[in-house]
């Protein structure tokens, strides 16, 4: 519909878009009867014709009439709008004249708050000139009569004013006043060392002078002078007070010497409790005087100790120097219980930082090491302390002094430990072998334990002594007889090679004289290499934490000079020596059975039966051998693995080119093969696991070459039943199979079947011609190798042999 009728709907025909004039005459007259009405409706057509022209004519005319309606709207506007600009006008103006009013008024207010706070400056400042001429004056009073009690409280309050006329020294008066202070203070500072100096002389042993109300005082004037004369005052109490020390114990006196040094710190003890009971009020509690005096006296005596010390070097024995360190780190560790070191010479307490938990094995000795090897009191001077830096502030402060001698406690645990190694071969050699004990699981050697617990109590011991170049040394012995140990206790009683009973012969196994022959190694060898195996690996785990435990103890920057890597290769080529010796062990169990299956006359083989001679043996071998290993083994899972890999890859082809020694082959003897290496291959599977009581899954790396190897073996086996006729199909059967581009394979397969050699020449030409083409970039020699074949191919290979198997059965 159109616009006009969605807004003004009609039901009129003349008013559709689709109006047809002939449709609506023929509707209006729709008969010829109907004509006799033409008049009546012409006449209603011309009426609503007029209505029309009515309405138009209405409809202009009323829009003149809106044009000039719209002008007078327009001008009225215009007149509104200049009526409300000079409104806004007339409100600007006013805005203004407020404005410059505001600006009058605040003026005058500015002016008098100026005017306020200059006042109040120069009145506070003619309060405080007041305050500092009166409080000179009261000053220099008070000094003159000792009442340092009134001038500790008037001279902060002076120096205090003072630092308001800091920017009016240009005025002679206020200048004058200021350096009447600073005399005042250098009055006070002289009177008050000169006060001290006649309580206690600085020359004699004996304090004639005690504490007094009155140097009380002087010390809380002290706190407000120039710190020098605290500096002072502290310095010369403390130096008269230790006079007596030196007296006592001077480098000619035996009671200065190591094996007395419990009387040094005995005679500072006693000096510390008669200062607490005399002077322990005289001075401010801000002043730490009792720490002060322990500083000192440690300095001292460090000093002393270092000087006595060279002079008789050659006197200091271990057993001498580890007591006197003893009690020197108990005393250190005293003085952290009891003072914060806030006097150090640094300013700073180090907090103590807590340790993130470590699953080091050394940990756990932790507590109780100190008591291993050093025998504590049980005093509250000798309670046991760890002595680590950060723990305690004190840590060195004297016992720094025995540094440069501790070379004779290294060179003790050097022969210590050179006696203990030889004690260790001395009783390997007495006791023997250990006794074979399967239950047990292969115990460690336990003079490897020996050897690790006294290594713990010397590197703690060493920690205690020092954390810098000794810790180091003592590192270097500790390699030394790492690797002693690792060659003359493990290494060296390794059973040897040589030492092995005959083997098996080719008449006793076509026999089948099963369990007359026993395993090169006995049953004690085999325990005593597995317990070396066991040793190895236990000391590989130990090394490596006594290495971050070595790292630890030392000092941060000597933490990268430690490194047992070397020692810790050498365990591990222990562990590898072992894991040969193993290996070497049952295989050569095995050649003489391998060495009769390649000397049987496979030609002549009439029929297939149960497995041959050979292959019993073998499996006696292994179940002869393998349970002790794996049972002597049981606590280091991963090298029984790495044993049973070993063996695999040395047996499976030491078998397999025993197998091409069997030629020639007839076709039962073939399937008679084909039947032995099928059970050598159940058993190999089932070896980690042969008879054990528990039946674990072998490991995945395991099974994986087991059944790569003995799968090629079968299809060897395969390819030789195979028929030579025609060629091409047997040549292609081979690459196929075997998926081995080698001539040399392909020379002992001919070989096998016993083919005439001008046969194999025709066969090895043909042979070469089906090869497949050479990968791009491949050198294209004949030994290079086909693609392994996929799971599902040796999947269907396997089943075709066991089918094959059956047939024959």
């Amino acid at each position: 519909f159109p616009p006009s009728l969605q807004v003004f709907p009609s039901q009129d025909p003349l008013d559709r878009a689709d109006f047809n004039a002939v449709e609506y005459i023929n509707a209006l007259f729709p008969t010829e009867q109907s004509l006799a009405n033409i008049d009546e409706v012409v006449s209603k057509i011309r009426l609503k014709i007029r209505r029309l022209d009515d309405n138009i004519r209405t409809v202009v005319r009323g829009q003149t009439n809106v044009g000039q309606d719209g002008r007078q709207a327009l001008e009225e506007a215009q007149k509104a709008i200049q009526q409300l600009f000079g409104k806004i006008k007339d409100i600007k103006d006013k805005a203004e004249k407020s404005e410059q009013m505001v600006k009058e008024i605040t003026r005058d207010i500015k002016q008098l708050d100026h005017a306020k706070r200059h006042l109040t400056t120069s009145i506070t400042t003619l309060n405080h000139l007041h305050m500092l001429a009166g409080g000179v004056d009261s000053l220099e009073a008070m000094t003159r009569r000792r009442q340092y009690g009134e001038v500790a409280n008037l001279l902060q309050g002076v120096v205090n004013v003072l630092e308001h006329f800091n920017k009016y020294m240009g005025i002679p008066q206020i200048r004058q006043l200021s350096e009447r202070v600073k005399a005042a203070q250098n009055e006070l500072g002289q009177q008050i060392l000169a006060d001290f100096e006649e309580a206690f002389p600085s020359q004699g042993t004996k304090r004639t002078g005690g504490p007094s109300n009155v140097l009380r005082d002087a010390c809380l004037v002290a706190n407000v002078l120039d710190p020098r004369i605290k500096q002072e005052i502290i310095k010369k109490f403390i130096k008269q007070h230790l006079s007596e020390y030196l007296v006592l114990f001077q480098e000619n006196q035996d009671v200065a010497w190591l094996d007395k040094i419990d009387r040094r710190y005995a005679w500072i003890k006693r000096q510390l409790v008669d200062y607490e009971e005399k002077y322990g009020r005289m001075f401010p509690p801000e002043w730490c005087m009792t720490e002060r005096i322990a500083v000192e006296f440690c300095h001292v005596t460090r000093a002393e100790l270092s000087k006595i010390m060279r002079t008789r070097a050659k006197e200091i024995e271990v057993k001498l120097l580890l007591f006197a360190i003893q009690r020197t780190t108990n005393f250190e560790g005293l003085l952290a219980k009891r003072f914060s070191g806030c006097t150090l010479a640094d300013g700073t307490v180090k907090k103590p930082e807590v340790p993130p938990p470590s699953t080091n094995p050394f940990v756990e000795d932790e507590t109780g090491a100190e008591t291993d090897e050093i025998v504590m009191e049980k005093s509250d001077m000798d309670k046991p302390k760890k002595p680590k830096v950060p723990d305690n502030p004190f840590h060195g402060i004297v016992s720094k002094c025995f540094e440069p001698h501790l070379y004779v406690y290294i060179e003790s645990q050097d022969k210590n430990l050179g006696e203990l190694i030889d004690r260790f071969v001395a009783d390997f050699k007495a006791q023997g072998p250990p006794k074979p004990n399967v239950d047990e699981g292969g115990a460690v050697l336990p003079s490897c334990a020996d050897l690790f617990v006294y290594y713990k109590k010397c590197m703690v011991q060493c920690s205690q002594l020092s954390t810098g170049e000794p810790m180091i040394a003592l590192t270097t012995i500790f390699q030394k007889y790492l690797r002693e140990y690792a060659w003359k206790i493990l290494s060296g009683n390794l059973p040897k090679t040589t030492s092995s009973s005959g083997g098996l012969t080719i008449t006793s196994l076509l026999k089948e004289k099963e369990g007359s022959e026993v395993a090169k190694f006995t049953l004690e060898e085999l325990c005593l290499i597995c317990s070396i195996l066991s040793t190895a690996e236990y000391c590989l785990a130990t090394t490596q934490q006594l290495e971050e435990k070595l790292k630890e103890k030392v000092d941060a920057s000597l933490m990268e000079r430690i490194n047992l890597t070397g020692e810790m290769d050498t365990f591990s080529i222990v562990i590898s020596n072992s894991i040969q010796l193993l290996v070497q062990d049952l295989d050569a169990a095995c050649d003489p059975a391998l060495t009769a299956m390649s000397k049987m006359q496979w030609q002549n083989v009439e029929h297939v039966g149960d497995q041959s001679p050979y292959v019993t043996s073998v499996i006696l071998h292994i179940k002869q051998n393998v349970p002790i290993i794996r049972d002597n083994l049981a606590s280091t899972r991963k090298y029984f693995t790495q044993f049973c890999i070993k063996f695999a890859n040395s047996f499976i082809p030491k078998f397999i080119n025993h197998l091409f020694k069997c030629k020639p082959i007839s076709m039962v003897g073939a399937e008679q093969l084909l039947l032995d290496t099928h059970s050598l291959k159940m058993v190999l599977l089932d070896l980690p696991s042969i008879g054990s009581q528990v039946v674990r899954k072998a490991p995945a790396s395991y099974t994986k070459i087991v059944v790569k190897g003995m799968t090629r073996a079968e299809m060897i086996l395969k390819v030789v039943m195979a028929p030579h006729e025609p060629p091409v199909v047997f040549v292609d059967n081979y690459i196929k199979l075997l998926s081995d581009c080698s001539t040399d394979t392909f020379q002992k397969i001919l070989d096998m079947k016993g083919l005439k050699r001008s046969e194999q020449s025709s066969m090895l030409d043909l042979f070469r011609l089906r090869l497949p083409a050479p990968p791009p970039g491949g050198d294209g020699s004949g030994s290079l190798s086909l693609s392994a074949p996929t799971p599902e191919q040796e999947s269907s290979r396997i089943r075709k042999l066991e089918k094959l198997i059956k047939k024959r059965l």
